[in-house]
């Protein structure tokens, strides 16, 4: 049988966001506006079960895009996973990364992020396989999560794409009261955009989804982007030759 749209709506807002575009390997140049990926972890830092899950609906853009460039510290290494293997068994072999300071791990990298931003996040709440009707509905996860984000409860601290920056959140009952200014952003057509890490039509399975980037050709109108999985085309992105 399927399910009922439930839909839940959610103000965000913050100093910087970067939505880091995959393309660029070395600095970040973020994209324009709240990616859909960034939507649905800002949603499940507020609450999450393995027996619902999240399509984002749509992201309205309630402030004018302000992009801002600077250098920040990075490093240069990264954490192997059989080296954390290594690290639990045997904690006397780890051995941390050194960032900041002239250490030797660290560099300086560019950033084009931006500044002051405020979305509207609109999205579905959906039940997994995991789900056990009647004790689990949508009704029930749609509670829980206006209850904590009414409260501002979170179970982490939701970011805009990068930790560092962080997200201040407030649950909308009503999403018509929040004024969008369509004049901010008539129209345009931003090229393939990454819509999530994980591909949602395989969310609801609920447990074992394997990471596999999905991308959808993004398009604002009237300062609005429709990103529902049902209404845009997702592609998976070409494997490199020789990848298995």
């Amino acid at each position: 049988m399927k399910q009922q749209p439930c839909l839940i709506s959610l103000r965000v807002w913050g100093d910087f966001a970067c939505l880091t575009r995959p393309e660029h390997k070395a600095e970040r140049v973020s994209y324009p506006l709240l990616t859909p990926s960034a939507a649905r972890g800002i949603l499940e830092a507020i609450f999450y079960e393995p027996e619902m899950y999240y399509l984002v609906d749509e992201i309205a853009v309630l402030k004018p895009i302000q992009w801002l460039s600077f250098r920040r510290n990075e490093v240069k290494k990264i954490i192997a996973i059989d080296r954390v293997a290594k690290a639990m068994s045997e904690p006397s072999s780890f051995e941390p990364i050194h960032a900041g300071g002239g250490a030797e791990d660290a560099t300086q990298r560019g950033m084009l992020a931006l500044a002051n931003v405020e979305y509207l996040i609109s999205a579905e709440i959906r039940l997994t396989e995991r789900a056990k009707p009647p004790s689990d509905s949508l009704e029930k996860y749609r509670g829980l999560f206006v209850h904590r984000a009414s409260k501002g409860k979170c179970f982490h601290r939701p970011y805009l794409g990068c930790r560092e920056f962080a997200a201040d959140f407030e649950f909308v009952p009503d999403p018509s009261t929040i004024p969008i200014r369509e004049e901010l952003w008539r129209e345009e057509n931003l090229g393939l955009m990454l819509y999530d890490v994980f591909d949602p039509r395989l969310r609801s399975k609920g447990v074992n989804v394997r990471a596999e980037p999905v991308f959808f050709n993004a398009r604002v109108r009237g300062a609005r982007l429709d990103c529902h999985p049902d209404r845009v085309q997702l592609v998976r992105r070409p494997s490199p030759a020789g990848e298995s």
